[in-house]
């Protein structure tokens, strides 16, 4: 604390109270015990502890922007406002209340609400403030205060207010999704300090993260939601303070946003040159083959594409030859994350390890980028792939150290061994492979028997993999076909968009395809995709259902890190262990967004490094 803002010692105290001589000497023990409790309260107090307000935060290191900016450097300030832009949404939707475990809620809906704070897209995790004017940290990060704009308001014209904060996070806690109540654990109590002011006080001091993540969440209106019941789905548009609102809703089929002209907004330096389309709206399509032939019709202007036999073979028409379609490849410093058939550890069949490493070596990955994908992706071998976060080779000599107290609970290959997945020859041709497998499997204890593989029970082995998208089927076939050879039957599973939530949710699969997502500042989040207290809870993001101590106290380390380097070790360590718990079968990665779109769209010739930020972009008609 700055010498500045401590209270006078004690001792201090005393010598002012000899300037009083006329004092009783009951009075002076009475004064003397309020000053004494004064200065105690002084030095204790909240306030004093205080960091100077500040504009906006950085997890680590510096803000880039400094708090008399005028825009982002990856905005076009000049942007005009107008036009539409239309994108495919793939399945349904039924509710437009996204924050409960209920239904299934519309793409986009996060544009009509505002949050306390908003992210930069060329700093790794900054933030600036939104609805929040300035933010005050104590300085051993035991609260954080937010100082609300007095110009903030909701969409009927009312005022953002503490209550509406501390009714939002407290109905969030309560009511809301698994989700938040594992990201705002540490989260004490919330209180009103004064009319513009409200603070979060935090069980602990170390999560850094935690100030930020409070930044991200949209405030809801509590006078609005006094009159509804927040834990129903519901298909009425809410009310909102964001730069959108819901203009019209087709139920599983589309919904439309109009920009909101008054926005309350608007005029702040981070909102310059966004929120440029007069409409936003999403179509609803069951597949994505028909999506693509939708946006080729011109039924759609904008598409990000993730097939990349698609972005190979599908795009060619008159209308891209004619310049009148734009396809786009746009580099990013994003992590990749991790995408793979990942398994449900609360089914026995998956329990051992060796029957994980043998699913592992019957994907050929090779043969699949070459035949499939038109070489166009790379292996991942990272939980935090694309990043300085990603395991490689040894561990260092700081990640033994943090490993070091689990050694007896830690396969010998984490301090061993750098962790590389199998690469064949792209022939189709991985005898090798699937030789090594049946060793595994036999060890396992799943022998063969009339040609078909039997677990240690004697039941022939049956696997599900759950799909909601037909496109992918072309990449399990071949994957199909080599654990046919292991003596495995592998199901495909192909559902609508409803049921697959519904037994994501339930984790009603023995396989599926998942994406877990990283970003270059991993924190609180990492609670819920990995920790054991979250394997077992319904619409958790513990997908695989990881049940690993050593992992749970890696993820408090990542949670909890005091600098970036530190960090940058947890998340190393933790990664390590992820991996040799060989918990899914990896697959690939990209570092570009794949984007086609009309010739009337445009975008800023600087694109930022960690969002691909279309709400930049802006309608310019030929």
């Amino acid at each position: 604390m700055p010498t500045s803002l401590k209270c006078l010692s004690i001792s201090t105290c005393r010598s002012h109270l000899k300037h009083r001589p006329r004092l009783k000497k009951i009075s002076q023990f009475k004064w003397l015990s309020q000053l004494a409790g004064l200065c105690l309260t002084l030095s204790l107090s909240p306030t004093l502890m205080a960091q100077p307000p500040q504009h906006g935060l950085a997890m680590h290191g510096d803000l880039k922007y400094p708090a008399d900016f005028q825009h982002f450097d990856y905005v076009n300030p000049s942007a005009p406002k107008g036009g539409t832009l239309k994108q495919a949404a793939l399945g349904t939707f039924d509710s437009l209340n996204p924050f409960i475990i209920k239904g299934v809620s519309a793409s986009g809906i996060g544009l009509i609400y505002d949050t306390l704070m908003e992210s930069s897209a060329d700093e790794p995790f900054s933030e600036y403030g939104l609805l929040a004017k300035t933010i005050t940290q104590a300085d051993d990060n035991s609260w954080v205060e937010f100082e609300l704009r007095s110009q903030a308001r909701f969409h009927d014209g009312k005022p953002v207010t503490p209550e509406d904060v501390i009714f939002t996070f407290n109905a969030l806690r309560e009511q809301g999704r698994p989700f938040y109540r594992a990201y705002y654990a540490d989260i004490k109590d919330i209180v009103k300090v004064d009319q513009n002011k409200v603070r979060f006080n935090f069980t602990i001091t170390d999560n850094k993260e935690l100030p930020l993540i409070i930044g991200q969440v949209p405030v809801l209106p509590k006078h609005y939601w006094q009159d509804n019941d927040f834990s129903k789905t519901t298909l009425t548009p809410p009310l909102g303070s964001g730069p959108y609102k819901i203009a019209k809703v087709e139920s599983s089929r589309s919904i439309h946003y109009q920009r909101v002209d008054n926005y309350w907004g608007k005029d702040l330096p981070i909102n310059q040159g966004r929120h440029n389309f007069d409409q936003l709206v999403f179509e609803y399509y069951r597949d994505g083959t028909v999506a693509l032939e939708a946006f080729k019709a011109g039924s759609l202007n904008f598409r990000r594409e993730n097939s990349s036999k698609f972005w190979a073979t599908a795009y060619e028409s008159p209308a891209l030859n004619e310049g009148r379609i734009i396809k786009e490849n746009i580099d990013h410093k994003n992590p990749t994350g991790m995408q793979a058939f990942v398994f449900n550890l609360r089914r026995d069949k998956f329990q051992d390890i060796r029957v994980r490493q043998a699913l592992n070596l019957a994907f050929d990955f090779e043969w699949t980028n070459q035949n499939l994908f038109y070489g166009a992706y790379t292996r991942t071998e990272s939980y935090f792939s694309n990043s300085e976060l990603a395991a490689t080779g040894l561990p260092s000599v700081e990640e033994k150290a943090l490993l070091a107290p689990f050694k007896d609970q830690l396969p010998e290959e984490v301090f061993t061994k750098a962790f590389a997945l199998n690469k064949t020859k792209a022939d189709g041709n991985i005898r090798q492979e699937l030789r090594q497998a049946a060793r595994l499997l036999k060890q396992a204890g799943w022998e063969i028997k009339d040609g078909k593989r039997i677990d240690q029970n004697g039941q022939p082995v049956e696997i599900e993999m759950l799909l909601y998208d037909s496109t992918f089927e072309r990449v399990v076939h071949p994957y199909k076909k080599n654990l046919e050879r292991l003596g495995i039957t592998l199901n495909t599973r192909i559902v609508d968009t409803t049921q697959y939530i519904n037994r994501v949710r339930n984790f009603d699969f023995d396989m599926m395809v998942h994406s877990i997502g990283q970003s270059n500042s991993p924190g609180n989040e990492q609670r819920e995709f990995w920790h054991s207290e979250y394997a077992n809870k319904v619409d958790s993001r513990n997908i695989i259902g990881i049940q690993n101590t050593v992992v749970d106290a890696l993820v408090e380390k990542v949670i909890t890190a005091g600098s970036r380097h530190e960090l940058v070790i947890a998340s190393r360590a933790l990664d390590r262990v992820l991996l040799w718990g060989h918990y899914l079968v990896p697959h690939f990665g990209i570092t570009q967004y794949r984007v086609a779109y009309d010739q009337a769209i445009k975008h800023p010739k600087k694109t930022p490094p960690y969002q691909l930020a279309t709400d930049t972009w802006w309608y310019q008609a030929p």
